[in-house]
């Protein structure tokens, strides 16, 4: 049965109140296969049983889960290629030249989904990057999703997932094969740390971090959602650290802290202070 409009947009405020993202009318259809399975889970008989178990109170494990399913996982290895050429050869050389004293590297990737980003990071940093080997180098992936999580922890994947942006020469390098999947090896993995975290909500980080990668996520949320969360990002990265967005996102009418940088195919963003925050 389709979505009822009434519940379509029910659903659509449970959603932007937990993670901000902002469904459509046009995206019933992405409600409805999404959120069938959550129903059947709960023991409803559908998404309309769902919708009056959701108005029964403002919060239960249910409001968490719909958030969850309707959290976009879209991701891939090496996903917009122009971005890792640019980091490998622009971004960490100039990293490695600022950092000689303190030999730490901190990079932070945003919505990491399943964990292809995180972990092709870590892939290019030990194939390019042998120098770094005796650096304190620390990835940070966090995601909304706690089952998304879990599945980035694992470093599992199947040889359709593997197949999708990784060279074979990376995958046989870094990965073992266990059954019918891919595992990422254990001195790949031990160099992230998978962590829960709404963008909403306050950033826990105590040190700043030398690159953030915040990609593909911002298009879900209002532009007044997304400078609050560039504003915190801002806060959160060196003052000499660089800052990425996914390949259709960018900072034109927002007011916010950064400056933009054109590196060969792609484009990064530099931290301004406060007095210098502009339009981009």
């Amino acid at each position: 049965m389709p979505v009822a409009e009434h519940d379509l947009e029910f659903l659509s405020t449970i959603v932007a109140e937990r993670t901000g993202n902002v469904i459509s009318s046009h995206q019933a259809y992405l409600v409805e296969s999404r959120l069938a399975p959550v129903a059947k889970e709960a023991g409803l008989s559908d998404i309309r049983a769902l919708v009056k178990e959701l108005q029964r109170s403002r919060t239960s494990p249910v409001h968490d889960r719909v958030a969850e399913a309707m959290t976009i996982n879209e991701t891939s290895f090496f996903r917009d290629p122009s971005l890792f050429d640019a980091i490998s050869a622009h971004v960490i050389p100039d990293l490695i030249d600022a950092r000689q004293s303190q030999r730490s590297l901190r990079i932070w990737c945003a919505a990491c989904s399943s964990g292809q980003e995180p972990y092709t990071l870590a892939i290019l940093l030990r194939t390019r990057f042998p120098e770094l080997g005796n650096w304190d180098v620390k990835i940070t992936a966090t995601d909304y999703s706690r089952e998304i999580l879990s599945k980035a922890e694992s470093g599992s994947y199947s040889q359709f997932e593997v197949g999708r942006g990784l060279p074979a020469a990376m995958l046989v390098l870094n990965f073992d094969r266990v059954g019918m999947n891919w595992v990422v090896k254990p001195e790949i993995r031990k160099q992230i740390e998978f962590c829960e975290l709404n963008l909403l909500t306050p950033f826990p980080f105590y040190q700043p971090f030398d690159l953030i990668l915040l990609r593909n996520v911002l298009i879900y949320f209002d532009p007044g959602k997304k400078v609050d969360i560039l504003t915190s990002a801002h806060r959160t990265l060196a003052s000499d650290g660089y800052l990425f967005l996914g390949g259709g996102e960018s900072l034109v009418s927002l007011e916010t802290p950064f400056e933009r940088q054109v590196l060969d195919r792609t484009v990064g963003y530099r931290p301004l202070y406060p007095s210098e925050t502009k339009h981009d």
